[in-house]
């Protein structure tokens, strides 16, 4: 399977990045059933930084991002209803999992889900650093703009001062000659 369609069934609740209980039973190639019952007779080895099970809340704001299918069928089918709602794994419990199922195919998924996961990471860890770059450049644009804007606005000083002296030079040569005039 692609990492790619692993991603793709990775999301973050709780601010955490998660893989479902019925998404990693598909992977695995069991029924979440089995996944389950083995995950609950080894409930020592998912600790709260490894797995937790999602609130109704959190389920209902967030089923339609799940490609399982419908709400009501993944909540009230014969495998799952609200009395029992999703595990959520964390990068560590997707590989605690092979472990406990202990097949082939479980311990190839789980590498692969662990290269999903890192490969996640090293996403954000790239946008990161794009998005430093950005605010790097933005603040050197700001930079360059104000020192243009004060060059400019000393230039556009420079020319109403220009613009005055003219204009007062102009009013002063045009003026009507008041006084006595002198013949000479």
């Amino acid at each position: 399977m692609e990492i790619r369609q692993i991603q793709s069934r990775i999301y973050e609740i709780r601010g955490q990045k998660v893989m479902l209980d019925f998404d990693l039973a598909e992977l695995y190639g069991v029924e979440t059933k089995r996944l389950n019952e083995q995950v609950r007779r080894n409930l020592d080895r998912f600790p709260p930084d490894f797995m937790f099970v999602m609130t109704l809340e959190e389920w209902e704001s967030n089923w339609s991002q799940f490609a399982t299918g419908s709400k009501k069928s993944v909540l009230t089918g014969r495998h799952r209803n609200k009395s029992y709602l999703p595990y959520a794994f964390t990068e560590h419990g997707v590989t605690m999992l092979a472990s406990v199922l202990r097949s082939q195919k479980a311990i190839q998924m789980s590498i692969e889900v662990v290269r999903a996961f890192i490969s996640l990471k090293q996403i954000v860890m790239d946008i990161s650093r794009f998005s430093d770059q950005l605010i790097q450049i933005k603040e050197e644009f700001a930079k360059r703009i104000n020192e243009h804007d004060i060059q400019l606005a000393h230039i556009y000083e420079a020319i109403e001062n220009m613009l005055e002296e003219k204009a007062n030079q102009i009013v002063w040569e045009n003026r009507e000659r008041i006084g006595f005039a002198v013949k000479i």
